[in-house]
């Protein structure tokens, strides 16, 4: 009899339902480069950055895989990835110090927004867990075309890449000081 009383109460609702039940909706729009959180805290929306022209941020209905309060990103320049919520594989809704991008596609794949905003979510989604929704194509841009060359990037020799700044050749040409270009410290072929 105990039994059927507790399906009964059960199926009926009349117990609470607990808040680790709760979920966390994330909705991506990827044409709106938009964010909008439903939580038992509130509704927000939020500018975000997705993939620019090149790259792909996937869209479909995800979980959170792993949070991580700071990540490093091993794939583009030790890049810092903040209040970080993995959702496919490398690809994670994180905090970007390059809020002047937000609002139109600008990363390489993951959706970036505010460092507040990513706390804030990053405590929601840790506390309640969360679903996320991506939907839409992202704006064609043209990004790469937008961006300024660092003055040391055309200051290195032919066939040298970028060196960096103070070790041979500065911002403003060569320096006179470290690695003599050219110099083959064991003979090279004009010696």
């Amino acid at each position: 009899m105990r039994k059927l009383f507790a399906c009964v109460v059960l199926l009926s609702g009349a117990l609470p339902v607990s808040p680790a039940a709760a979920k966390v909706l994330i909705d991506i729009d990827l044409s709106a480069q938009t964010m909008h959180v439903v939580s038992s805290t509130g509704t927000y929306d939020w500018p975000i950055s997705s993939a620019r022209d090149g790259y792909v941020t996937p869209d479909g209905t995800f979980s959170p895989q792993s949070l991580q309060s700071i990540h490093y990103s091993k794939k583009y320049y030790h890049s810092p990835m903040p209040h970080s919520i993995f959702f496919a594989g490398g690809y994670a809704i994180h905090g970007t110090y390059e809020t002047r991008w937000l609002g139109r596609p600008a990363s390489h794949g993951c959706v970036r927004i505010s460092p507040q905003n990513a706390a804030l979510l990053f405590d929601m989604v840790k506390e309640e867990g969360g679903i996320i929704h991506i939907t839409g194509r992202p704006p064609v841009t043209h990004y790469a075309a937008r961006r300024r060359h660092h003055p040391y990037y055309a200051s290195a020799p032919r066939g040298y890449g970028a060196q960096p700044v103070g070790y041979g050749y500065s911002g403003y040409g060569y320096s006179g000081w470290g690695p003599q270009w050219g110099y083959e410290p064991y003979g090279g072929d004009d010696q």
